[in-house]
């Protein structure tokens, strides 16, 4: 009751304010946007384990907050107050003097951990499959429990069905996937290359294998097909239609059959736009849905009180998968954007005086890249050319840039 007193007062204050020097009326209308601040975000706080806005749901928090925090941030931007000011002012210089010596000492201390989070990171297999296993869980809290009730512990397992039974498709799949590219039909193996005497003990083994791996797809095709056909469910699994969609797409976009399958999609899409950079843009785009959808997911739940949870989610779903990204895939695509970017792009008029043919490949060209000499060529006949020499192919000059 008494900050809203005051709130009121300096509201009444607000008709006096003309008769005031400018500077010291800016002061009053900063403090009073800084009480107003204080109590639209008093429903974010509570004594219990939950706020009192959190409780009403999650479409509540989310409709609040995007339509008051934009107002507060904005409104403080515009008039702050003047002690908070020479807070913040002192703060950056601190930051200034002190951000060396501290990034240093940071460094030092984070490297035994992240020498761990490498080798981690490369051991693709249990990483991609413990953050599925983090995610389907993060999943279960968000999109079943929080949005179904929070009592519904018989649906905090519905991840690890879902888990297991997309597992079962993507080794279907990668079944399917090895008939198809299997050239050598033979069930015999031969001691070298070149010689027609068989190996035995070899090929027995390969005999031995090729049946057990089409007797367990045939089992398991089966017995799908059983559980679909006799309509007998698990008894707790109830995965809603946007649950398995945000499940299932996540899934295809870090296990390895699925993520191999994205490569030929977008070469189909022909997009003239990536260069003909598609074999590294793929797990850019990957990576990106992934981290994304985590995040989002991850924000949500911090909503819920689970904060040593939500602290292992964020680190496997989102700190690590984002530092695999800048590590990896997006280092080399940036790489090659920097070799492209010295080059600039053709203009329609000069693509038609060039009679719209590439000198290396001899088809037509829609996009191009411009060397110093004034030469025209497709980006990714440029790339080829220039991992072998750095000459022009045409003129043969050493390519020179002015900066």
């Amino acid at each position: 009751m008494g900050m809203i007193t005051r709130v009121r007062g300096r509201l009444r204050s607000l008709h006096t304010l003309p008769k005031l020097e400018p500077e010291e009326r800016d002061e009053k209308i900063a403090e009073t946007v800084c009480l107003l601040s204080v109590l639209f975000l008093l429903p974010y706080c509570s004594r219990g384990h939950a706020p009192l806005l959190l409780s009403l749901g999650g479409w509540c928090v989310a409709s609040y907050s995007l339509l008051v925090l934009p107002v507060l941030i904005s409104a403080n931007y515009k008039y702050p107050v003047k002690w908070l000011r020479q807070l913040m002012v002192k703060l950056i210089d601190l930051l200034k003097r002190y951000s060396g010596p501290a990034w240093t000492f940071i460094c030092r201390v984070y490297a035994p951990l992240d020498k761990c989070e490498r080798v981690f990171m490369k051991m693709s297999n249990i990483s991609n499959l413990t953050t599925q296993l983090v995610f389907f869980m993060i999943c279960d809290k968000v999109l079943l429990c929080s949005f179904g009730g929070t009592n519904c512990p018989q649906r905090k397992i519905t991840g690890l069905y879902s888990l297991m039974f997309y597992n079962v498709i993507a080794y279907c799949t990668s079944y399917i996937k090895e008939l198809i590219e299997k050239e050598d039909w033979s069930v015999t193996v031969r001691m070298t290359q070149h010689s027609n005497l068989k190996h035995v003990a070899m090929s027995a083994t390969k005999i031995v294998l090729e049946w057990t791996k089409a007797i367990t797809f045939i089992i398991t095709v089966t017995f799908m097909l059983l559980v679909f056909g006799l309509e007998q469910g698990l008894q707790h699994y109830q995965p809603t239609a946007f649950y398995t969609f945000v499940t299932w797409t996540y899934y295809m976009c870090t296990e390895k059959v699925f993520v191999d399958l994205f490569l030929p999609l977008l070469l189909c899409l022909k997009l003239k736009s990536l260069e003909a950079l598609e074999p590294l843009y793929a797990p850019v785009f990957l990576r990106y849905y992934t981290v994304a959808l985590a995040a989002i997911l991850v924000s949500l739940l911090t909503f819920y009180g689970q904060v040593r949870f939500t602290f292992i989610a964020f680190y496997l779903t989102v700190y690590l998968r984002a530092k695999d990204m800048v590590l990896d895939c997006l280092k080399k695509l940036r790489a090659e954007q920097a070799v492209l970017g010295q080059f600039r792009y053709a203009t329609m008029e000069e693509i038609v005086n060039w009679d719209d043919v590439c000198a290396v490949c001899l088809s037509t060209m829609e996009r191009a890249r411009v060397t110093p000499c004034q030469h025209l060529f497709h980006a990714n006949c440029l790339r080829q050319c220039l991992n072998t020499s750095p000459n022009c192919p045409i003129c043969k000059r050493e390519y020179t840039f002015v900066h």
